[in-house]
């Protein structure tokens, strides 16, 4: 049996899939009862990631756990699965996590990269076989445009010129699940995007001629998207992440990495597929 916590999300939900029609038990957790209809045979649990003892009927017979990061009860959640006989976790931590960072003398002043770092900390800690999945942004994070396409054909942003590398959460999902399943990636932490990487402009320009619209970009400055952010409720901390990541370049998300390629033997999709199959949720 496979715990897949963040069932509904868009790498959870890819994993329940996934696992679920290549024949292997899965459990799929959220913290309420989901709306969506989960395939044949597949269970569903309900848990808070950040409250221990809630999961542990979820945990009962389980042997493999895909883990989100971020979460203050990891360290007890770990303990919660070690004692129910859990044998393999895999967990969704950050691109912006390497390797340096994580052995840095100083911890992070960057919220998002501390969060992560000490996530990745208590799963190699845990005595649990561990494999770390470190992904670039989602081509899913272009649905955020939607309400700006539903207002008009010009989508305003920031970063015009940071071209992001970023991945299918389907091709997430696939690596998680050989994770999961095979062994053969244990005690490794892995980046992982896309086949290429993009600027902002360039999406959108995918986006008009998927949509068959006239779209295009407009660049943001700093303050402008700073202060839509903090109007639109993300936590400063969070805010003030983004801006060090993309506009003071402490993180890399342009580099395209072979990673998914080499794991599951066909390459990873492209923007262009993702955004052909999304097509009517925008």
């Amino acid at each position: 049996m496979i715990l897949v916590s963040g069932a509904t999300g868009n790498v959870g939900g890819a994993l329940v899939v996934a696992l679920a029609a290549a024949g292997q038990p899965v459990r799929a957790l959220s913290r309420r009862s989901p709306e969506r209809p989960w395939p044949t045979g597949v269970q569903s649990a309900v848990g808070d990631l950040d409250d221990a003892a809630s999961l542990r009927a979820a945990l009962d017979s389980a042997r493999g756990l895909f883990l989100l990061s971020g979460y203050a009860g990891t360290d007890e959640l770990l303990a919660e699965a070690r004692d129910a006989g859990l044998e393999r976790v895999v967990m969704l931590g950050s691109g912006a996590v390497t390797d340096a960072v994580l052995q840095a003398a100083q911890p992070s002043t960057n919220a998002v990269v501390a969060y992560n770092v000490e996530a990745e900390r208590s799963v190699r800690a845990s005595g649990l076989a561990w494999t770390i999945l470190r992904p670039s942004g989602f081509h899913a994070n272009a649905l955020r445009w939607r309400p700006q396409l539903e207002a008009g054909d010009v989508i305003r942003g920031p970063w015009a010129e940071v071209a992001i590398a970023s991945i299918d959460p389907v091709d997430i999902a696939a690596v998680a699940a050989i994770s999961l399943t095979t062994g053969d990636l244990d005690g490794r932490a892995l980046r992982l995007t896309g086949p290429e990487a993009l600027r902002p402009a360039e999406r959108v320009a995918i986006l008009a001629d998927v949509l068959g619209r006239p779209l295009r970009f407009e660049s943001q400055d700093d303050d402008t998207a700073r202060a839509e952010m903090l109007t639109d409720g993300v936590p400063p901390h969070i805010v003030d992440a983004f801006f060090r990541f993309f506009s003071h370049g402490e993180t890399d998300e342009t580099t395209v990495h072979p990673t998914v390629e080499e794991v599951t033997g066909r390459s990873p999709r492209s923007f262009v597929q993702w955004a052909r199959d999304h097509a009517e949720q925008f």
